[in-house]
């Protein structure tokens, strides 16, 4: 996950980049004992809703018939690309595949897709097998991408994922990937969100604004390096994994787009037991929000000044100088705890 600045292409290098998997033939061929190779009973529950044991193959046949030109699909349903909500349409299924792939999801894994919009990464989702919720706030969209991915097996909400509530939505599973086109004016909002809310996604490949997605995985000292970045870190390791080009969605966007991952961590990064979220956020969102000023200024009225010596951060440093951790025992310092 360290290689940073792949652009999305059919080249070696850029294969190197997806961990293969296997052909398969399911969700859904038929094995001995009345059991398919997904591990369930014919008949049982996953993910909340009924496993419909069909071949991988007859979805991947599906997928391919259906029409892929964006703008035709808008022209027919006399639908234009809405500013208001950001609708930038990822209109090459060449790129959905890799996206997919790069989210390294299969046969009886559980994904939650975000900004379904018409479809285009869901139907390359639904076609590694996994179990696919797609969620969509434009009313208008909805009706198109039901009938389009529903046959797939996909599981459509019509909702609005800066304001859902991740864990009604995501009850059917213990264990999600969130993989997503995120328009660039709500992106690093629910990303966060998500990471707040939602511990049962333990993985995130989102495709969002080149800048944002540096910020999202940038390391301390990073000219880009923000408080942003601190909360990310917090709960997971995050990396740039490949740049999308303009020329792939319609409309073209006037900015060029990249993908990043984010593994949650099995605890956040500093002991909520020692300092909460909320005190440790806060406190970074001070210190950044004058970043050029000394800590020992920015941080007035919010840390104590004796805690600099006391945890081993110079009162002088910037906000970016310091990782997760160093915020976090500055967070958690108070004179009551010296020894």
């Amino acid at each position: 996950m360290g290689l940073v600045g792949v652009v999305l292409s059919s080249s070696p290098e850029d294969r190197r980049l997806v961990r293969p998997r296997e052909v398969f033939w399911a969700p859904g061929t038929r094995r001995e004992g009345g059991r398919c190779d997904c591990g369930l009973q014919v008949g049982e529950r996953y993910g909340g809703s009924n496993h419909d044991h069909r071949w991988a193959g007859q979805t991947v046949a599906m997928a391919a018939s259906l029409p892929t030109d964006v703008r035709r699909i808008l022209q027919d349903h006399g639908l234009r690309p809405s500013r208001a909500l950001g609708q930038n349409f990822l209109s090459d299924p060449n790129t959905a595949r890799r996206i997919a792939r790069l989210a390294g999801v299969g046969p009886g894994d559980a994904v939650v897709e975000v900004g379904a919009g018409l479809g285009s990464l869901t139907v390359a989702l639904a076609s590694t097998g996994a179990m696919v919720t797609a969620i969509e706030t434009d009313r208008h969209l909805v009706p198109i991408l039901r009938e389009r991915v529903e046959p797939l097996g996909v599981a459509v909400v019509h909702a609005d994922a800066t304001a859902v509530r991740w864990p009604d939505v995501l009850a059917g599973s213990p264990r999600w990937v969130l993989v997503a086109n995120l328009p660039y004016n709500v992106a690093v909002p629910i990303v966060l969100r998500v990471l707040d809310e939602a511990p049962m996604v333990e993985r995130l490949l989102v495709m969002v604004q080149r800048e944002v997605a540096e910020r999202l995985a940038a390391p301390a000292g990073s000219r880009v390096y923000g408080s942003v970045s601190v909360h990310v870190a917090y709960w997971g390791e995050a990396a740039v994994v490949g740049r999308v080009p303009a020329t792939v969605f319609v409309p073209r966007p006037n900015v060029e787009s990249a993908l990043v991952v984010i593994e949650r961590r099995p605890r956040p990064a500093v002991d909520p037991d020692v300092v909460g979220a909320e005190r440790l956020f806060s406190v970074v969102r001070a210190g950044f929000g004058q970043r050029r000023k000394m800590l020992r200024r920015s941080l007035a009225g919010v840390v104590d000044p004796s805690a600099f010596a006391a945890v081993g951060v110079a009162p002088d440093a910037r906000a970016e100088e310091l990782d997760v951790v160093a915020w976090g025992r500055l967070a958690a310092w108070c004179p009551t705890t010296s020894t």
